[in-house]
């Protein structure tokens, strides 16, 4: 698909579209006053206001027709328009000033650090416990807290190869990490499909900027998973990528993935274990697997060691991969450590493991499992955002503000019931940032995932990330199960 040809801005005659726009009580991204856009996104301003209502039409349709041959979608579950969707995307980008993404890269790098440590700690001496930093109670009470692990030491030292971070800005536009995502983090290929499409809906205006790439994902990636290669294999480790299959809802991003790494895409039916060595089944006969990059939950992996009725599992994966003949990534019981339980702890990690204070802070958060913060949840329900503390997805959440009373005394009862399972924090207002939906720009909810690479040889950072976006109007939900969509993320050099 060719770029759009972007005329002249004199030449068309110019729409309303940034005139309209609202900015609403938020930070917003694009705007620091009425009429007045930041200093990074004065181009991007310009270009959209000289912008004529059938070059936007243009634009739109070239960004759709790029997602539908792409084939770039996603699945909802349980929904009655059905599974299968294209993904929504938003052809305004967000643009992060060189120096702001210096800070958050760096925030980034210390926090993935620390949570490496934290998981060799918890799986080796557990000095974090023995010291009372992290309660024990916590840790050995989270259903992701794998036992099975305990002594075991990846290949490399690196629990976390691929974690995805998500951030938010306040009111003041300060930047706070929201969660951990280290069990099999998703997004990056529409990280990746929204460059490519952003690149041609904007052609000039994006050379112009010197916006950073970040199309060389797929390679940090392939570097960073044959660094934890088996000490034991040789030559060039033969590397692949576990899925459960076409029906997951991240299909279409492990399929690219494993293209644009030109690495083989595996189900379960593919590999056998044999003697605890890996093999996956060709046409030529048995080959050594020496990395899986693996998307399928712990209780999958292995039907001999986890859940006995899996049949997205390899028998006997989990002796292989204790007896390191084979490399996981993310390693098995990573998941304790993006427990949203655990999360308010991160600070602490840091400040044990480093020695340094926390560069992008957490959102306060009150942990269901503590009495004090247990009443506090339950007394102001209908203030605060309370989370289920094993989902993701936008679901098991209540949103305070907005839910009804019969929705507070419900997950009152719930959070009751089972306080480790939830935790609270206040409602956040989030910033917006100008998105084109109805016909028009309006502030929305955005939220920004990058990507952190651990390797054993080092950290990978691509500069920027998902870009987010709640597209229903006044909702603070920017996942696409719950009707969000993504934007690009234009990092200025």
């Amino acid at each position: 698909m060719t770029a759009v040809t972007e005329p002249e801005p004199a030449r068309e005659r110019a729409s309303s579209l940034v005139a309209d726009y609202e900015l609403g009580p938020f930070f917003d991204e694009m705007f620091e006053a009425p009429g007045q856009p930041r200093g990074h996104y004065r181009a991007l301003n310009d270009r959209l206001g000289a912008l004529s209502d059938d070059g936007l039409r243009e634009r739109i349709r070239t960004a759709n027709a790029f997602f539908l041959t792409q084939g770039i979608g996603f699945t909802v579950y349980g929904d009655d328009e059905g599974v299968d969707r294209i993904f929504p995307f938003d052809l305004i980008p967000r643009i992060v000033p060189a120096e702001e993404w210096a800070h958050v890269e760096q925030g980034l790098e210390q926090r993935v650090r620390a949570l490496n440590l934290f998981l060799a700690d918890l799986y080796g001496p557990q000095r974090i416990l023995a010291e009372g930093v992290v309660p024990v109670e916590l840790v050995f009470g989270s259903r992701n807290f794998r036992r099975e692990m305990i002594g075991v030491e990846p290949a490399g030292g690196v629990y976390a190869h691929v974690c995805g971070v998500d951030l938010i800005r306040d009111d003041e536009g300060t930047y706070f990490v929201l969660e951990d995502n280290l069990r099999t983090p998703s997004g990056v290929s529409y990280m990746l499909e929204s460059r490519q499409a952003l690149k041609r809906i904007f052609a000039s205006l994006f050379d112009r900027s010197g916006v950073r790439a970040i199309d060389q994902y797929p390679r940090e990636l392939l570097e960073s998973l044959r660094s934890v290669a088996p000490r034991a294999s040789t030559g060039d480790p033969a590397i692949v990528l576990l899925t459960p299959g076409a029906y997951n809802s991240a299909y279409y991003e492990h399929s690219f993935l494993a293209r644009q790494m030109g690495i083989e895409l595996v189900e379960a039916r593919d590999l056998v274990v044999h003697r605890n060595r890996v093999f996956t089944r060709t046409t030529s006969g048995l080959q050594r697997v020496d990395v899986i990059y693996r998307r399928i939950d712990d209780d999958f992996l292995d039907p001999l060691a986890f859940r006995p009725d899996s049949l997205l599992g390899v028998p006997g994966l989990l002796n292989a991969y204790r007896g390191g003949n084979v490399t996981l990534a993310n390693a098995i019981g990573t998941g304790v450590a993006d427990d949203k339980a655990i999360y308010p702890f991160v600070p602490e990690m840091i400040r044990f493991y480093l020695g340094e204070e926390p560069e992008l802070p957490n959102v306060p958060t009150y942990v269901g499992a503590r009495p004090d913060d247990l009443a506090v949840i339950l007394e102001r329900i209908d203030e605060l955002v309370v989370k289920a503390v094993d989902q993701s997805g936008g679901y098991g959440m209540l949103i305070g503000p907005a839910a009804t009373p019969a929705e507070h005394e419900e997950f009152r009862m719930l959070v009751a019931a089972d306080p480790r399972n939830y935790i609270a924090q206040p409602t956040i207002a989030l910033s917006r940032h100008p998105t084109f939906v109805r016909g028009a720009l309006h502030g929305c909810h955005v939220d920004l995932r990058p990507f952190v690479l651990s390797g054993a040889d080092r950290l990978r950072i691509v500069p920027g990330g998902l870009t987010r976006t709640a597209l229903r109007e006044g909702s603070l939900v920017v996942n696409s199960s719950q009707g969000g969509g993504s934007k690009d993320t234009w990092v200025l050099g």
